[in-house]
């Protein structure tokens, strides 16, 4: 099983502003096929809280900070992001919640997959038993 593990972004430092990006296959380990943000998230609020059957992601903090918890079934880890060349590649069957937006935080999200309902697994127990049997 491959882990979620934080990627360091190229980062081109220049007096005028850094430019930083990731690109398949330097940085990401796949093909982008969505990309989607979340902003504007009040405070105390909780985003995510589901897992993907097959869908993988890579979330980078552009703006502001915020945790990403990852569930494997049995363990909890916890990551932080805060810097805009640093992202958390989340592989298939990891449950996910985002959580603590610092203010005007703003999550970038790519993944491997379009949108699909049927891939996700809103119930945490339902969860835990699905990985339990991989």
């Amino acid at each position: 099983m491959i882990n979620p593990k934080l990627i360091d972004l190229p980062k081109i430092l220049d007096k005028r502003g850094n430019l930083s990006f990731f690109e398949y296959p330097n940085q990401l380990p796949f093909e982008i096929e969505r990309t989607y943000w979340i902003y504007d998230v009040p405070g105390g609020e909780v985003r995510g809280s589901h897992a993907f059957k097959e869908q993988q992601e890579f979330i980078v903090a552009l703006s502001g900070s915020f945790d990403v918890v990852i569930h494997d079934g049995k363990e909890e880890k916890r990551f932080s992001l805060n810097r805009s060349y640093h992202g958390l590649h989340i592989p298939k069957m990891f449950w996910r919640k985002l959580e603590n937006f610092s203010t005007n935080s703003l999550a970038l999200i790519v993944s491997d997959k379009t949108y699909d309902e049927t891939d996700y697994i809103r119930d945490f127990e339902e969860f835990k038993r699905l990985a339990d049997e991989k």
